[in-house]
């Protein structure tokens, strides 16, 4: 019996196999990659894709899955942070978007319902796009990607009362009033079980789940609870992929958030590309071919009108012109919702005869968006150089310090979150002069709520950190989650003061050479440095002596990392540990109160001399009398750390036993 869906999904992976390898040698994003196999696969291309609407069930699963795992590595506690992003900053550029497009629309001379319904359709941005590609540079952190985080939330949840208002603009205007409370009613329902659940129900769950010790079952409940909650959602009209959002959230105030996500991503990553091929799949080339120019006008300008707004309402929020212009960038593609949304369009008859052209546009801005953002940061730098740059966005925050014109050898901390917040906390405790800057005004507001003497700015510009008088400084620590932020600030600050010790965090070991070269002392790559603290561990608890393992922490840290970034078998070792336990092991035993050791000294037995084994410790309740003399006396319930050969070992055991 032949199973067409199979079929297809055959001829969509190995298509995307193909031409993934095509992109990965032309360093062509992979997301355009599944958007170029859709095109060919669809019914617009080759017309290979018979089940077509199921692949778009498989491309909503793809959707939920993706919004899923970026809710658990959230947080209720990070949504509450970007409260004014989501209100604020989300109201704002649906509005702004949506007027821009009504005047350019009436421009056109089309009618003011469908000007006022094409502003709906093009004021909302790819939630899977932008998060997938923030997600994968590790910027979902950065200033900009919580803020457009925070936007596309807001998307998420007002394309409901955009599609209530649909038939009111094609002129059928029905019990609004009654509709709208049946729909507050029951989404504050939904919302009052999801938080209920967070803090009773799914932790339980998740810890009988995990008790189990089957990744089946548990890997099971994760998805249910996922499915469940954003068909909660849907069914009260809010978005499935909104639910997924909040699933996530729910899940990730749990102990098991970590383990959850691990379990999820393999079905994220392959089910989230069918949702790039789906799009593709809308793409009708021959529009593009008879009408080239309208097509390439249109798409220029959606993105340079919904760049503007989104930096625009950055701008507001108070943040600098780099973040602005990235964020602007970031949401400038029309949005996945806005399919959904153009279908109810197009059975109000809102579409006649443009369906097809806004399709196309749509999947234009998609497949640009990759390129985009990929220069985003170039065009920031550029923006951000502008004069007065540095001025807009900024303004001296209630209860800033003022500039300290003596302020000498002190230092400068840029970032405060939890990496900067440490050193801060360090540096007022050992009493060092310090000064920070941050570039988020909440957070800025919260440090100096703290009492932290902070400067909201952009750091990457000059007169910001001249503000803070970085040619006197002694050391600058660089503690943020833009690299290529931080890359500008170093060259910056180097230029600016050569003397100074300029440390930088990053979270990839590739930003490292790079950094050095623009003048950083010290780069602290968060990957590796954990390895280095875990190791380290290992070899004391190996009694490798402190020195040898300072030795060898340095050696790794001036090769830059490479004793793991070369996983090679051959490589030689840096140091021979056989040396120090050369077969010899570790145990420890307790001391039973008939044993022939109970109330006997450590000399009357002389384990060393006659039997090849040495007491390294003795756990004597609450207390450890470490490298023990011989006159030390056993008690019952001691605990012994022994070391010696293993046979040894094994003999000696019956001198703390009772039996």
């Amino acid at each position: 019996m032949e199973i067409q869906l199979l079929n297809d999904i055959v001829i969509i992976f190995g298509l995307s196999v193909a031409i993934l390898l095509l992109c990965h040698r032309l360093r062509i994003p992979a997301l355009v990659g599944f958007l170029v196999t859709g095109a060919l696969a669809g019914p617009y291309g080759l017309g290979l894709v018979q089940s077509q609407h199921e692949v778009e069930i498989l491309a909503e699963v793809g959707v939920i899955l993706l919004l899923f795992t970026i809710g658990i590595e959230f947080s209720f506690k990070r949504l509450l942070e970007i409260r004014k992003a989501v209100l604020l900053g989300g109201s704002l550029q649906v509005v702004l978007t949506t007027a821009g497009v009504y005047a350019g629309a009436r421009a056109l001379d089309l009618p003011a319902n469908e000007a006022i319904f094409f502003g709906f359709l093009f004021s909302l941005s790819s939630t899977a796009i932008v998060l997938r590609l923030l997600q994968k540079s590790g910027e979902i952190d950065s200033p900009h990607g919580r803020t457009s985080l925070g936007i596309l939330v807001f998307q998420d949840v007002v394309i409901v009362p955009m599609m209530l208002l649909t038939p009111l603009l094609a002129g059928e205007a029905g019990n609004i009033n009654e509709f709208l409370l049946a729909f507050a009613v029951k989404a504050g329902g939904v919302m009052v079980v999801v938080f209920a659940g967070a803090k009773w129900f799914v932790p339980r769950l998740l810890r009988q789940s995990a008790r189990t010790r089957s990744r089946e079952i548990f890997l099971l409940t994760i998805v249910t609870l996922c499915l469940a909650v954003a068909w909660l959602t849907s069914s009260v009209g809010l978005s499935l992929a909104l639910g997924a959002f909040m699933a996530g959230l729910v899940i990730s105030e749990s102990e098991y958030s970590h383990y959850a996500l691990g379990n999820i991503l393999p079905f994220r990553d392959v089910f989230t590309s069918f949702f790039f091929v789906s799009m593709g799949m809308l793409f009708d080339t021959a529009l593009i071919i008879s009408r080239p120019v309208e097509v390439a006008l249109l798409v220029a300008a959606i993105l340079v009108l919904k760049a503007a707004v989104a930096a625009a309402v950055s701008l507001v929020l108070r943040y600098p012109v780099r973040t602005s212009v990235l964020t602007g960038l970031a949401l400038c593609q029309v949005g996945e919702f806005s399919f959904i949304l153009s279908k109810v369009g197009l059975e109000y008859g809102l579409l006649e005869g443009r369906y097809h052209l806004f399709l196309a546009v749509s999947v234009l801005t998609m497949a640009a968006t990759p390129f985009i953002m990929e220069a985003a940061p170039r065009v920031a730098d550029l923006a951000s150089r502008i004069p007065l740059a540095g001025r807009i966005g900024r303004k001296r925050g209630k209860g800033e310090p003022a500039v300290k014109a003596d302020l000498e050898r002190h230092l400068v901390i840029i970032g405060l979150g939890v990496n900067g917040s440490n050193v801060a906390q360090t540096a007022r405790i050992t009493g060092i002069p310090y000064v920070c800057i941050e570039i988020s005004p909440d957070l800025a507001r919260a440090a100096r709520a703290r009492g932290e003497p902070v400067f909201h700015g952009d750091a990457s510009q000059e007169n910001v950190l001249e503000h803070v008088r970085i040619e006197a400084a002694r050391v600058v620590v660089v503690a943020i989650n833009d690299p290529a932020a931080a890359r500008r600030i170093t060259s910056i600050v180097h230029h600016l003061n050569p003397g100074a010790c300029l440390i930088v965090r990053t979270r990839y070991v590739q930003e490292v050479k790079e950094l050095r070269s623009l003048g950083a002392d010290e780069v602290i790559p968060e990957e590796f440095e954990t390895s280095v603290e875990i190791f380290s561990r290992v070899l004391s608890r190996y009694l490798v002596p402190r020195d040898e393992i300072e030795k060898l922490i340095a050696q790794v840290r001036t090769d830059g990392y490479k004793m793991f970034r070369n996983l090679s078998s051959e490589a030689t070792p840096l140091m021979d540990l056989k040396r120090y336990f050369p077969d010899a092991d570790l145990i420890t035993v307790r001391l039973d109160e008939n044993a022939p050791l109970a109330g006997k000294t450590l000399a009357e037995f002389q384990l060393r001399k006659k039997h090849g084994v040495t007491v390294m410790a003795i756990r004597r309740g609450e207390s450890t009398i470490t490298n023990p003399g011989a006159d030390v006396v056993l008690r019952p319930a001691d605990i012994l750390y022994l070391i010696g050969a293993p046979d040894l070992l094994a003999k000696v055991r019956a001198l703390f036993s009772g039996a």
